[in-house]
């Protein structure tokens, strides 16, 4: 079985991932670090070089690729991937698919905590700036990522909880 982790950078996709592929003892894949392995250039450098519509392209193709390699795995997507392509139509047909929906104030504070360089969407934004960014950015993702086969809702989810969603399923 496949399970997708999505929603907003900052909602502890890969964290939580990680913790759910140990605890299931399966391969963890990082879509972001798949694609930036795949290129050899990190996401900073294929958003600044490729531009965003050709960046969009090329991580449904890793997307793709994923599906491929690995029958059974956690993989962690970028918030923005299920956005574009039916990328999450795509996710709900290959896996089970979880929405981290975390508050935002949550997912700011721990932004600002973060190296903001290596997500280019908020590199040089001041704090008003990556809260404003963040509540508009999710009021139009929020229609693909609710459309997840389930939301998990709160700033502190945990493996144990998807765990135990899993067993129940």
């Amino acid at each position: 079985m496949r399970i997708f982790l999505i929603g907003m950078m900052g909602s502890g996709k890969t964290t939580l991932g990680r913790q759910l592929a140990a605890d299931l003892h399966c391969p963890f894949v990082d879509l972001d670090a798949y694609l930036e392995q795949r290129e050899g250039r990190s996401i900073a450098q294929l958003f600044e070089q490729e531009g965003q519509e050709r960046f969009r392209e090329m991580e449904r193709e890793a997307l793709e690729a994923v599906v491929q390699e690995y029958g059974h795995a956690v993989i962690s997507t970028g918030g923005g991937a299920p956005c574009f392509f039916d990328n999450i139509g795509f996710m709900n047909h290959h896996g089970r698919t979880f929405f981290l929906d975390v508050p935002v104030e949550e997912i700011s504070r721990r932004l600002l905590a973060s190296d903001l360089q290596v997500r280019p969407l908020l590199a040089g934004k001041t704090q008003e700036e990556i809260k404003s960014f963040l509540l508009k950015t999710l009021s139009h993702r929020r229609q693909f990522y609710e459309r997840a086969g389930t939301t998990l809702q709160g700033g502190d989810i945990s493996a144990v909880l998807l765990q135990q969603l899993l067993n129940n399923n």
